[in-house]
């Protein structure tokens, strides 16, 4: 936690401040603490109470909403429009100056992204309920249906995965905001149903980031996937956005307070502006900056690590990285060698040649992510003139096509034993038992094992959480969960 501060006038109360990035992590945990959840109930409260007041487009009765949401699709219809016609002209990209800027992007919103659709996982365990049908159909599709290649948290480990850009949870506290709003959403939903449909509503509308987003991302030879799916996948006449207007009248209650009900559902909404933004998040990346954060995360190890005899402006390798705040000097010093040749061609630089290749002598010391920084932040005003493929990298058609190759292999070797729709044995047997299935195989046991309804839907339920959805069992609970959903709806 974060600390305490004393309120003016209650100088003998403590009031705790809580850490967004504690909560989001602990709300990830197999079994939430009674700590937890009292936390992320005063976190969510809090978060609340600082939105009440901000304005928001969304109309205060049921009857507006489909006008709403069509002159929002049309507003962000035009301004596409205006962008690609810019672009056109001869504008440059909107967003992303460089590779880096837009891995340095994908990376900092994978807390968001890595629990994408968590705000409706409370609503699982009223499966029974007809009222929260549209809700449930969004969340299995956020969830893949179960399908692995379309369950949008195993889409984005995989992009991260792709570009290197695996060690977000060391990001700072102010990029796990939204996040933690998700999943505390998601464990009180109990008490905060009308917030989660107002958030879900909110965060369902098609916004002009993601369209520019995946523009760019595909220019700089990024797979834009994830986010050309949202595009479809959201629309406003058949996809998430209209299914989540049906939620909105289908909890309407028929005889308690409607206006009280709206009003809720219009705070969820205003939920979504907790934290950074899209395009504040864009506005965070400081090429330099990073650079100097990268060597700073490398120094603790690094400074025991290089010979005496490499002295750069005076001083040993070793020595510059014994203190953190000299390694913004350490830079300016390897320019004035010329270690560093600033708005080159990285490869005339004898410390690019040092971290980058199979054969460097700091092979590994740098991830992907890392080597695109420090590679755009060299070549600088020159970063354009450069070769595409040092540039950008290999196509990620090509990059992808390997990965999914391993995968198929993987599937192949170690299927699954039962049909998930059908729930019967494949006529194709899966190979001998054997340490890699042996979850998967008691995990089937004991589903075909329960006779019980209920019993068997909490435990699927349990499975399909934030934090364990994407995992191959938490998959086949998905399935599972769906099909029968499928019988009943």
């Amino acid at each position: 936690m974060s600390g305490v501060h004393i309120e003016i006038g209650r100088p003998q109360q403590a009031v705790r401040q809580w850490s967004a990035k504690s909560i989001y992590f602990s709300l990830l945990e197999s079994e939430l603490s009674a700590r937890t959840k009292a936390e992320s109930a005063a976190f969510l409260a809090r978060q609340l109470s600082e939105t009440h007041s901000h304005a928001t487009s969304m109309p205060a009765t049921l009857a507006e909403l489909e006008t709403w949401l069509a002159e929002h699709n049309e507003l962000v219809g035009h301004q596409y429009h205006e962008y690609l016609a810019g672009r056109k002209a001869g504008q440059p990209r909107r967003y992303f100056r460089s590779k880096s800027h837009a891995l340095f992007f994908l990376r900092a919103v994978a807390p968001t992204k890595l629990v994408d659709g968590s705000w409706l996982y409370g609503l699982m365990k009223h499966w029974q309920d007809p009222r929260l049908v549209s809700l449930i159909k969004i969340y299995l599709e956020e969830l893949g249906d179960g399908v692995e290649a379309m369950n949008h948290v195993v889409l984005y480990r995989k992009l991260l995965k792709l570009n290197a850009c695996e060690d977000w949870k060391n990001l700072d506290e102010k990029f796990f905001t939204q996040g933690a709003i998700q999943l505390a959403l998601a464990t009180h939903t109990d008490s905060h149903l009308p917030e989660v449909i107002g958030f879900n509503l909110g965060y369902e509308q098609l916004p002009l980031h993601l369209l520019i987003t995946a523009y760019e991302l595909k220019e700089l030879n990024i797979d834009p996937y994830y986010f050309t799916l949202h595009t479809t996948i959201d629309n406003a006449q058949s996809g998430h956005a209209r299914g989540a207007i049906d939620a909105v009248r289908e909890a309407m209650p028929v005889f308690a307070d409607a206006s009280d009900y709206m009003q809720r559902v219009i705070n969820g909404v205003k939920l979504n502006d907790v934290g950074l933004s899209t395009l504040d998040i864009i506005q965070q990346f400081d090429m330099q900056a990073e650079v100097v954060r990268i060597l700073q995360s490398k120094a603790n190890i690094g400074q025991f690590m290089h010979s005496d005899r490499c002295v750069i402006g005076g001083r040993t390798v070793n020595d510059w990285l014994k203190e953190q705040d000299q390694v913004a000097l350490f830079l300016q010093e390897m320019e004035k060698t010329g270690w560093v040749k600033r708005h080159h061609n990285p490869e005339e630089s004898p410390f690019w040649k040092v971290i980058a290749g199979d054969k460097a002598p700091m092979f590994g010391v740098f991830t992907g992510y890392e080597q695109q920084v420090i590679y755009d932040w060299i070549a600088g005003e020159a970063l354009e003139s450069q070769l595409m493929l040092a540039r950008l990298g290999k196509p990620w058609r090509m990059v992808e096509k390997q990965a999914i190759a391993h995968d198929e292999a993987l599937h192949k070797k170690y299927g699954n034993v039962y049909d998930f729709r059908s729930g019967h044995k494949l006529t194709q047997q899966m190979r001998q038992a054997n340490d890699f299935n042996q979850d998967q195989l008691a995990f089937e046991r004991h589903v075909h094992g329960i006779d019980d309804e209920q019993i068997l839907m909490d435990f699927l339920v349990e499975w399909m959480s934030p934090a364990k959805h994407y995992t191959p069992l938490g998959l086949s609970a998905t399935r599972y969960f769906k099909s029968h959903m499928d019988s009943l709806f």
